[in-house]
């Protein structure tokens, strides 16, 4: 099938051309009777330079189908369009969607999404999935990305399962909470340190592109975010064979964080397995008294392979 040549995009003037500041959101929200909701995370990026930074970052083309997470009043959601081949954007509140079918007006190119991008904590909706193999058959793009002002509630879910997808994203440019980001790229013996930053550091290279304050948004967050470049690597997630059992590996072993390595290691294994788990730490060459956040990345691997769920 060839590929489908998008429409030119022609937002309406409703909103999705114009450069939503915060005073040109408060009239339209007024005008609509719309409220933006705190437990959705809806905190809207007013700053036009922040904006015009995440467009850059994300090397939009046209051979790009983008992803969006949090349609919100539509504003990125038509940026993404001007730039890239093709876009799908999701948003759980049907007020919000409806306002974004309004502004982004009728473009073929563009789908928007109403639903939960989650089924759970740990799976996608696969109606989303769906959508992404429909867009891709469609449009035959050479690239894949997230672009997204993520909400904080699920920013971290969202990332990690779709790495974790046999879905194949070129980057991700996402707002996040500032904790998660540091957390993302913490180092070993450190605060911020643990399975997330694991996970994230064996799948992908992340760097922080910029801290934000809350002054940035309307309605104003209560903590600082950050502008995060995730760079998945299919080099990093084809050395971990067990992919899955690798998340459920890391998830277990630092619920017991509290523990030195050989008692996490204890617990995760089950009663009567301390003579296995000293045997085993003494061929790793670790001592079990350190903590597990002391060890790198690469250990981690190590661990999975000799402790992991599959062997269990």
């Amino acid at each position: 099938m060839e590929p489908q040549q998008p429409q030119q995009p022609q937002p309406t003037a409703s909103g999705a051309d114009k450069r939503q500041t915060q005073s040109f959101l408060r009239n339209m929200f007024a005008q609509r009777g719309l409220h933006p909701k705190n437990k959705l995370g809806q905190n809207f990026l007013i700053d036009l330079n922040l904006i015009d930074l995440v467009l850059r970052s994300a090397e939009l083309g046209r051979q790009d189908l983008v992803l969006e997470v949090g349609t919100g009043t539509g504003g990125l959601t038509a940026n993404l369009a001007r730039a890239a081949g093709s876009v799908l954007s999701v948003e759980i509140d049907r007020s919000f969607h409806d306002l974004a079918r309004e502004t982004i007006g009728d473009l073929d190119h563009v789908r928007l999404f109403r639903g939960d991008i989650l089924e759970n904590k740990n799976h996608l909706n696969p109606d989303v999935l769906a959508l992404i193999q429909e867009l891709t058959q469609t449009y035959q793009p050479q690239r894949l990305k997230l672009v997204a002002n993520l909400p904080y509630a699920v920013a971290t879910p969202v990332i990690s399962n779709f790495l974790l997808t046999d879905l194949v994203f070129e980057r991700m440019v996402v707002m996040v909470q500032w904790e998660i980001a540091e957390r993302f790229v913490a180092v070993p013996s450190t605060k911020s340190y643990g399975s997330l930053a694991v996970l994230m550091q064996s799948l992908a290279d992340v760097t922080i592109l910029r801290k934000l304050s809350p002054t940035v948004f309307w309605p104003r967050p209560k903590v600082e975010s950050a502008i995060v470049l995730i760079q998945p690597s299919a080099a990093k997630k084809a050395a971990i064979p067990h992919l899955m059992g690798f998340r459920v590996f890391l998830r277990e072993l630092y619920s017991h964080r509290r523990k030195n390595l050989r008692g996490g290691l204890v617990s995760l294994c089950g009663r009567g397995s301390k003579p296995m788990v000293d045997q085993k730490l003494v061929e790793l060459g670790i001592d079990g008294n350190v903590r597990a956040e002391a060890l790198d990345v690469a250990m981690h691997h190590r661990l999975c392979e000799a402790f992991g769920t599959h062997d269990r």
